[in-house]
């Protein structure tokens, strides 16, 4: 609804429409709030884009407690790259099935 909102009211394209709703979940994460989000609202905030922000940042900030500063970069890579290895993927295979009109 959110994303729908900010397309309509502000006429954000839908990229920039994702990419606002991943930094969000990012900032949320950083300020502890997705956590307790997640726990209220269940797969209704785990599920959408936001998440993927939020994984980024948990990601990142459990590494560089772990590794240190070369961490935050492992780290984003190592919790979010099922996530995009899948999106790739079945990109790939619609790709091959679906065949656009020309």
């Amino acid at each position: 609804m959110i994303g729908q909102i900010l397309m309509d009211a502000v006429k954000l394209t839908p990229a920039h429409t994702m990419s606002t709703l991943v930094v969000a979940g990012a900032v949320a994460d950083a300020f502890g709030l997705y956590d307790p989000l997640v726990k209220f609202a269940g797969a209704g905030a785990s599920v959408p884009i936001t998440s993927f922000g939020n994984s980024l940042v948990h990601g990142a900030l459990s590494e560089l407690e772990r590794d240190g500063w070369i961490g935050v970069v492992t780290g984003i890579f190592e919790v979010t790259s099922a996530g995009i290895s899948s999106a790739i993927i079945f990109s790939f295979l619609a790709a091959l099935i679906v065949r656009p009109k020309g």
